[in-house]
């Protein structure tokens, strides 16, 4: 072993090849490793600088599934439940090719391996939004001193898929609407076209949440499930709690609504669930979303003659065509509880951009009349 001066610690050949430099630590041994001599004591020294300016100095031990598994228990104090799940599963898709490595030596190489593993095997939109949740935890881990740099921010993940959203024209909306009168649902797609919820929303609206005299509601919490239904807050903070203002169909459908509601609990009897919900099933219960995306709306769309769409598209319709009839991209931003406009701006930028061409088209006649 060869030593150092007093307090500069020690440096030796390990049998394995690997040079091991060893240093006191608030009160404790630490060791560094490296392929060579000089790599092990300039690890040695930059923990010995980290230590006389108080920061903390990252051990070589902890792997990268040990702190993400600490990080994402962190952060469920903070996330929807349905956030936390997507948090996990992107992390989760990563964990085979990075886990067992330690953190403080995890390389941009490391990531570009994995991301082309995982690759082979998802969509590139898969692979971008797992690489932003691990970019986010390198991040703390970095500020935390954990690890030396974030390697999350060297590295250029795969450009997202285009996703190709369906809209329905208002023709189309029109005969979607014309289906569904005097089904049981008929309300839930109303308001599904014309407020742009979300599933979820729609799912844990309560009638609470409705007023009928001032023709709005409030979005207050979405529906999870994990195992059972779980409510929880809605997941953007900045529109938490958001107004979105009735159209005079969407309140004539949600009084059809009610009176039918009303209908079912006295048929129901004992066996009702009272949850205060909108929407439910025929004994009070949430509405299973997994039968409306399965059965119930593709019937509706055959019944209509529509193509095939995710009920998620409706929320895509309302925006489309409220931009398209000139509505300010501020206000449907704020309809569908977006985090900012940039969002709304990114999403709809095609519909933005046939507006563009109408407003070039109204300027023409406006000064050539």
């Amino acid at each position: 072993m060869s030593r150092r001066n007093n307090g500069e610690g020690t440096c030796r050949q390990r049998p394995d090849g690997r040079w091991e430099a060893r240093l006191r630590l608030e009160g404790e041994r630490r060791s560094f490793f490296g392929t060579t001599q000089r790599e092990a004591l300039a690890k040695m020294r930059d923990a010995q600088r980290k230590a006389e300016q108080n920061l903390p100095v990252p051990r070589e031990t902890l792997t990268v599934a040990a702190y993400l598994e600490s990080w994402l228990a962190g952060k469920r104090q903070t996330l929807t439940m349905e956030s936390a799940r997507r948090y996990e599963g992107r992390l989760g898709r990563l964990l085979p090719h990075i886990g067992k490595l330690k953190l403080a030596r995890l390389q941009p190489a490391d990531l570009r391996k994995a991301y082309a593993a995982i690759g082979a095997e998802v969509s590139s939109t898969t692979v971008q939004l797992s690489h932003g949740v691990l970019h986010t935890a390198l991040k703390d881990a970095e500020r935390e001193g954990l690890t030396g740099r974030n390697v999350a921010g060297l590295v250029t993940p795969p450009r997202r898929d285009t996703k190709e959203y369906r809209s329905l024209r208002p023709d189309d909306a029109r005969a979607l609407l014309a289906a569904a009168k005097g089904d049981p649902l008929e309300a839930f797609y109303t308001l599904a076209i014309t407020t742009g919820l979300r599933l979820g929303e729609l799912q844990a609206l309560q009638w609470g949440d409705v007023d009928m005299v001032r023709r709005r509601l409030q979005v207050r919490r979405t529906l999870a499930v994990d195992g059972k239904p779980v409510f929880s807050a809605t997941t953007a903070k900045k529109n938490h709690n958001r107004t979105v203002w009735l159209s005079d169909g969407a309140a004539t459908a949600l009084e059809a609504h009610r009176d039918h509601q009303e209908r079912q609990r006295l048929h129901a009897g004992d066996a009702w669930a009272e949850h205060g919900l909108v929407f439910t099933s025929g004994t009070g219960n949430p509405l299973d979303g997994r039968n409306l995306r399965g059965r119930t709306f593709p019937k509706l769309l055959a019944k209509a003659g529509l193509p095939a769409m995710r009920i998620h598209d409706l929320r895509h319709s309302a925006a489309s065509m409220l931009l398209a009839e000139g509505v300010p991209v501020k206000v449907v931003s704020e309809m569908l509880g977006h985090a900012d406009v940039s969002t709304t701006l990114r999403i709809y930028a095609h519909v933005l951009e046939g507006a563009q061409e109408q407003d070039a088209n109204y300027m023409d006649r406006l000064f050539h009349a």
